[in-house]
């Protein structure tokens, strides 16, 4: 069996999670404080969901929690899309 650690999908949810850190970082305080913290913190789930269901003992529970993390993905794409109708660098 693979470690976390090698997963694929892992390594890019990490790297997103990164990335939105970045961006968000060097925003104005209120874009930061409003929609940033919700962009990064969904950016952020995407892995957390994907170790916590890694860590599980059942398939079922794992599966859930890559169900979890998809949404995450989502909300990540929709932060994305609001930025750039309210003009925010991403």
């Amino acid at each position: 069996m693979l470690k976390l650690e090698d997963l694929e999908v892992y390594k890019a949810a990490l790297e997103v999670g990164d990335l939105v850190w970045a961006i968000v970082d060097k925003w104005e305080f209120f874009a930061k404080d409003t929609l940033g913290k919700q962009f990064t913190r969904a950016a952020d789930s995407i892995a957390f969901n994907i170790s916590e269901g890694y860590g599980s003992f059942h398939y079922a529970e794992n599966r859930n929690f890559c169900y979890y993390s998809r949404g995450s993905a989502f909300e990540t794409k929709t932060a994305v899309v609001k930025a750039k109708k309210k003009r925010i660098a991403v």
